[in-house]
């Protein structure tokens, strides 16, 4: 019996590169920016090593940098000054993330995808996804009439992709059917349709100054519920979205798996504040090669069947892989 030597094809990094399944690209990774009211000088962010809060001027500097890399796209996230129950700063014309938006577009709107959070949570002064009723409960219905307006706004600040993390049903229809009788068809819609109610947010409450008392779990997916992510995406795709995503992204390699397979439309994934955060600490301590970790995560990220992927390190690693 000869003896079968799958190790040939391992024998050197030419070889390896040559045989690779799955590849890193620059123009398939989305940074994520935070841009933060009433700040003279970027603020950085104590458990996200690296990350900042930016000011206008270095939101832009940053956008400018990422698409010098290559990085195929920014996800941008605005802190305001002041809250309320509505999020009113949310569609403002005068509004962080509007402004921001506008600013950004105009440096490199030319060289990557612009897109913009379509959620309320940054804007609320009770820090939830959406508006409450009388009991204190999210309404449903009642934030899809917010979300509509914040659409219209980044639309018109100049958001190519709005981002829709609230997870309130029948989010992606209401949006698309307001962009669409506005004009806007020319305006893609990304859906986080399988958001998990996850721990590993915890780093990027502290990016964005959440007001959040309780949890999000009657709106966001429990963890232990694969299938409901599928069930979401398919809603999503049949409701109009252009992308679909599965959010966090590590430890939801299953279920974004399922969704991939399953996709007409392209499937990204977020690796979100605590996967970074982890990385960053145990490299910090020595524990791990940094960038063969960073590298490793994203890899497996795409094998599980990301078309792309939101990364904290994207400006980062496209620069490694050019």
């Amino acid at each position: 019996m000869t003896t079968v030597r799958p190790r040939r094809l391992r024998a050197t990094p030419a070889l390896r590169a040559l045989v690779a399944e799955t590849r890193l690209h620059p123009e398939r990774l989305v940074l994520p920016l935070f841009v933060r009211e009433g700040l003279t000088q970027p603020h950085p962010i104590a458990s996200m090593p690296g990350v900042q809060q930016h000011t206008l001027d270095s939101l832009r500097a940053a956008a400018a940098e990422a698409a010098e890399a290559g990085v195929g796209g920014v996800m941008l996230f605005g802190v305001p000054a002041h809250r309320d129950a509505v999020g009113s700063a949310a569609d403002a014309a005068d509004g962080i993330l509007n402004v921001a938006t506008a600013a950004v577009a105009a440096e490199v709107g030319d060289a990557l995808v612009v897109q913009t959070d379509l959620c309320l949570d940054e804007f609320t002064d009770h820090g939830h996804c959406g508006v409450l009723d009388g009991a204190g409960r999210v309404d449903n219905d009642a934030t899809l009439e917010r979300y509509t307006a914040m659409a219209l706004a980044q639309a018109e600040a100049g958001s190519a992709l709005l981002g829709l993390s609230g997870m309130m049903d029948g989010q992606v229809a209401a949006v698309r059917a307001a962009l669409d009788d506005a004009g806007r068809s020319d305006v893609a819609l990304l859906a986080y349709s399988a958001k998990y109610a996850s721990a590993f947010y915890g780093p990027f409450r502290d990016a964005v100054d959440s007001a959040l008392t309780g949890d999000r779990r009657t709106y966001q997916l429990d963890p232990g519920n694969g299938r409901e992510g599928l069930r979401e995406a398919a809603l999503d795709v049949a409701e109009g979205a252009d992308v679909v995503m599965v959010k966090p992204a590590s430890h939801y390699l299953d279920v974004l798996a399922a969704v991939a397979a399953a996709s007409p439309v392209p499937v990204w994934a977020y690796q979100v504040s605590g996967e970074y955060a982890m990385v960053e600490a145990a490299a910090a301590h020595g524990w791990l090669d940094r960038e063969r970790a960073v590298t490793e995560s994203l890899v497996a990220i795409h094998r599980a069947g990301a078309d792309v992927v939101l990364t904290y390190w994207a400006t980062e690693v496209a620069r490694w892989l050019r």
